[in-house]
């Protein structure tokens, strides 16, 4: 195990590097555990360990001890080149392995389906939940919704998307992704990509710093592990993880289950929608759910647009327990 340490506005981060499941994972963390409980983020599309700074800040400086690993395939985390390696099932072994490096017996952490033996309490942080319907492969779903060029699709291939990010830069890619307020059926194809010389401003919530460390990051890994999850969606289900995968928007975080007990909060970004509405659609899916809290005029990225809004949330839940 390697060991550095830096500092994130005053607050000190450890950062190793674990050899799990035969890869490596990088994982930085920060907090004494002094306030019982260990906090265990994980990011999502396009994203790193460091895009939960201000909450793993915030609630290391509350006496919460924080992990935020990369996971499998991003940054400073092992990227198997096999997209069948990529998994709800190794993701689920990778965050368990995680937790088994650090001693920690149980986490607040999204692995509610697979392991809530490990889980004390679990904060979704994304978009929509839809259930998944089991008698349709998810692909083949994702195509009667929004058609052959939905990105998810798009992406089946190895190597395309991948080429598609290189020719326009990381850079680009991220100032769009992060800034788009759109997330429907063409999004990241080429016409809602646009001309790569664009002009796109950064909203006040997004720095051009936290920007040019995603791209900095990607120019050397390349997008590969990123877009390999995406390769599994019909894999998980033939291997049987009901559940594990559901539709949305495809964020990580739209992996929301308390099966086996466990206390559940989802947060959503999305003005206009009646939280009543998605807690009532939500209950007969996620047993254990206390709450679902729509953030209104927040996208896609929630814990960076309302990052003191999210923090706050998930602190007035964890502290529950």
């Amino acid at each position: 195990m390697s060991t550095t340490a830096t500092e994130l506005e005053g607050v000190a981060v450890t950062h190793r590097t674990l050899e799990v499941n035969g890869i490596r994972i990088h994982v930085a963390e920060a907090g004494d555990g002094s306030a019982g409980g260990t906090v265990l983020f994980l990011h999502g599309f396009l994203e790193l360990w460091h895009s939960w700074s201000h909450q793993l800040r915030s609630l290391a400086a509350r006496g919460y001890r924080c992990v935020a690993p990369d996971l499998r395939g991003y940054g400073g985390s092992s990227a198997p080149p096999s997209p069948s390696a990529y998994t709800a099932f190794h993701l689920a072994g990778d965050v368990v392995g995680v937790l088994d490096a650090l001693a920690v017996p149980r986490a607040f952490v999204h692995l509610a389906t697979f392991r809530p033996d490990r889980v004390r309490a679990l904060v979704a942080v994304g978009v929509a939940f839809m259930p998944r319907d089991p008698a349709a492969r998810p692909l083949e779903a994702f195509r009667r919704l929004y058609g052959d060029g939905y990105y998810m699709l798009r992406m089946q291939e190895p190597g395309a998307m991948e080429a598609e990010f290189a020719r326009m830069g990381a850079r680009f890619v991220f100032r769009k992704v992060l800034t788009t307020r759109d997330t429907g059926a063409v999004s990241l194809s080429p016409e809602w990509w646009g001309p790569p010389d664009q002009d796109i401003p950064l909203p006040p919530w997004l720095s051009e710093e936290y920007v040019d460390s995603l791209a900095a990051t990607f120019d050397e890994t390349g997008f590969a592990g990123a877009t390999n999850f995406y390769r599994c969606l019909d894999l998980v289900q033939e291997l049987g993880a009901d559940g594990a995968v559901d539709g949305g928007e495809g964020d990580g975080a739209d992996q929301v289950h308390g099966r086996g007990g466990g206390h559940v909060v989802q947060l959503h970004g999305g003005a206009g929608v009646h939280p009543q509405g998605r807690a009532q659609g939500l209950k007969g899916d996620v047993p254990g759910l206390e709450e679902v809290a729509v953030i209104a005029g927040a996208a896609n990225f929630i814990h960076l647009e309302k990052a003191e809004e999210v923090t706050q949330h998930i602190y007035d839940f964890i502290k529950k327990f």
